[in-house]
Parts: structure tokens; C-alpha cells; sequence
């Protein structure tokens, strides 16, 4: 078990003597295991920023103290990391649940205890329903297979094949591209799943091709969006690739190589094209000055991962200084009351009804082109 502490708190345990911390907010992320290259830059975005809000004076004057975790991507150590955060800490808001399983195992300790958690995690289960205290940042897997599907129809696909990770997050997009698909004007004419630790998918690949599919959409994380963009490239099938937004970062290129990699596309926030976008564009200044801060602080790429870590604080924050209290209950009133948001996901209005508050305008199709993101034509 590893927790993980602010500068303010690092420098107390050397004997350094700062502003005692006044509002705890909690976070569990799975900063290592599998679904690191997700929690890792979440990690770093939430140290980076809290230190910011405390050298720039805190929250209504007083400093942030970041409680952290790390599950290592293990539900079981989320869920009594929660109860800890909860019980022991008592921290008055949380950030995390980098996976889906994480977040979906930590929801009802929340939910119990009436502590806002702002989610990491991508499936749509996680707030639909509503739950009263849960909300989330990033885009929904449903709303990446309409978008996806909007994007093969454009380009006359209509017989698709699909190939998914047997993690929640894989299960849960296939499911939900399966439920949108007929709405969308596409047929799944090949339905096939990976492991984790799957090595080779050329098998599930070959049948997918052997079935006519005119594109393939891959929905998965972690390492297996990588063996299938390989092994797609091997086999040399026509059918182009679509990836989910669960692989937006640069690692992503890497792991599958940039020859491999030519020409995929996927759903993802503008944060990946900063520099791409147009100086109009209400996104440009947020996701430009968070880049340049965390390249600044890390010396590695932004991730939309650890842009939604930022949109998450961000939220918590301008929610804690409207609601000029520590009451859990009434920062949740706050956070469900945020309207016209601009974070680097876009733009984000909580209702009752609507505790993701993106619509499908906050989604950019994007393509892989000489090992880097563009935006798709």
C-alpha cells in the first residue's frame, strides 16, 4: 500500500512547519498496475494542481491537504480505501476511481457516507442513473460509439466489426455500441473479446475480416488496443481501425508503434490537438495553459486522463468556494449546480437529471497520422 502526499504534507514530515490543511479532499487512483498510463498522469495533474491552489492561497484562504491512494486498478483495495477516506480521513469530497470497477466498488461507500466523488472513469453506468452523489468527467462510452458510428457512416461503413477487451470498461462499451448501433444505421456483423493479457488477437482479427466487416472498432484499454492496432497492421486488413477514448494519450502510439498506428481513429477530447484548434475556440486557452503545466511539471506528454483529473478539481473547487463551506452535502449541491464549465473535456453543465454534463459536441474525431494526433477530415 502506498500513500501518496502533497509537497505541504511532504515538506511537514521533514519538519518544515506550513499552514496546517483545512479542507481534505480524498483520492483513490490506480497509479500503478495496469491501468497506470491512466492513473499516473491523474496522480501528477491532482499533485500539481492542489500545490497550485495552495501557493496561490488556498480555498477561500484556507490550504488543500490531498489525501491519496493507490489501488493499483484493485477494486477490493478501492472499496477500503474509500472506507478510509470516509471513516478515517475524513475528507469532504473525492476524486478517482481511474477504472470503471474501481469507481463502481467505491460508489456506495460515497453514496452512504453523502460524500461528492467526482469519477475518472469512462463507463456510462457510473451516472446513469443518477446517483445523488456521483458525477464524472470524462465522456461516456456511449457516447464514443455514436460518434464512432457517425463517423463510419460518413465514410459509407455500415457493416462494422467489433473486437473488446473482457475488462468493465471493454464489456461495457460493447455493450453499449451493441444497444446504439441499430439507431446509428450500422450492423455488427462480427462480435468478438480479448483478455487482458492477450498477446495475440490475429485469431479474433482473421474472423472479423473473414465475416466482411467494411471497419473495425476496437473497445478496450490497457495493452490490448496495442496488440490489436499490431496485429490489425500484420494480418494488413483493409478495414480501417477505430480505437476507443480509452487509449487517448500518446503511450497509446508508442506501445503500438507509429507504422501500426497510421491511420487509426478515435473519439477524444481536444486536449491531444491544443495546438490544432482554432484561436477562437473556447477550449484553446484552458487546454493550452493545463498542457504547457503539466509538460512544465512532469516533462512528459499531456493525456486526456490527467485532463479529466483537472476538470475534476476544477469543478470541486470553483463548487467548494461558492459553496463558502466544508458541509459534504452542500459542496454536492454546488458541483450539480455547475453550468458552462470549460474544462479540457469541454464544456460541462451538472443538472439533477445530468451528472456527466458533456454533450457529443465535446467529443473530436481524431486520426493517427506520422505518430501523431490530427484532427480527422
Amino acid at each position: 500500500m502506498r500513500i501518496l502526499m502533497t509537497t505541504a504534507a511532504m515538506a511537514c514530515a521533514l519538519g518544515a512547519a506550513p499552514a496546517l490543511a483545512d479542507i481534505k479532499i480524498g483520492a483513490s487512483l490506480s497509479e500503478t498496475g495496469p491501468a497506470a498510463f491512466l492513473g499516473d498522469p491523474e496522480a501528477k495533474t491532482l499533485r500539481m494542481e492542489v500545490d497550485k491552489i495552495n501557493a496561490e492561497g488556498g480555498i477561500n484562504g484556507e490550504k488543500v491537504e490531498l489525501i491519496m491512494y493507490d489501488d493499483a486498478g484493485d477494486a477490493n483495495k478501492a472499496k477500503t480505501f474509500a472506507t478510509r477516506l470516509v471513516e478515517d480521513d475524513e475528507v469532504i469530497a473525492v476524486i478517482g476511481g481511474t477504472t470503471t470497477g474501481t469507481t463502481m466498488a467505491m460508489i456506495p461507500v460515497f453514496e452512504d457516507a453523502e460524500i461528492p466523488f467526482i469519477s475518472l472513469a469512462g463507463a456510462v453506468d457510473i451516472i446513469d442513473p443518477v446517483k445523488p452523489f456521483t458525477f464524472k468527467t470524462p465522456h461516456t462510452d456511449r457516447m464514443a460509439c455514436e460518434k464512432i458510428f457517425t463517423d463510419m457512416k460518413a465514410r459509407g461503413f455500415t457493416k462494422i466489426g467489433m473486437i473488446s477487451g473482457s475488462d468493465g470498461f471493454g464489456q461495457s462499451m460493447q455493450a453499449q455500441c451493441k444497444d446504439v448501433a441499430e439507431d446509428a444505421g450500422v450492423e455488427i456483423v462480427a462480435d468478438e473479446v480479448y483478455g487482458p493479457q492477450d498477446a495475440d488477437m490475429t485469431p479474433q482479427l482473421t474472423n472479423i475480416r473473414g465475416k466482411g466487416a467494411e471497419a473495425i472498432l476496437n473497445s478496450g484499454m490497457g495493452q490490448g488496443p496495442a496488440v490489436v492496432t499490431r496485429n490489425h497492421k500484420q494480418l494488413a486488413i483493409d478495414a480501417p481501425l477505430y480505437q476507443s477514448h480509452g487509449v487517448a494519450s500518446k503511450q497509446f502510439i508508442e506501445l503500438a508503434g507509429a507504422e501500426a498506428a497510421e491511420g487509426v481513429r478515435l473519439p477524444a477530447a481536444a486536449l491531444l490537438v491544443a495546438d490544432q484548434l482554432p484561436d477562437d475556440d473556447a477550449q484553446k486557452p484552458v487546454v493550452t495553459a493545463y498542457s504547457d503545466a503539466y509538460k512544465s511539471a512532469t516533462g512528459e506528454e499531456v493525456s486526456t486522463f490527467g485532463g479529466h483529473a483537472h476538470d475534476a478539481l476544477a469543478i470541486l473547487k470553483a463548487a467548494i468556494e461558492r459553496a463558502g463551506s466544508d458541509d459534504p452535502v452542500a459542496i454536492r449541491d454546488e458541483i450539480e449546480a455547475s453550468k458552462e464549465f470549460i474544462g479540457t473535456g469541454g464544456m460541462v453543465t451538472y443538472s439533477p437529471d445530468d451528472h456527466l454534463g458533456l454533450t457529443q459536441d465535446a467529443f473530436r474525431m481524431l486520426e493517427i497520422r506520422d505518430g501523431d494526433w490530427t484532427i480527422a477530415e
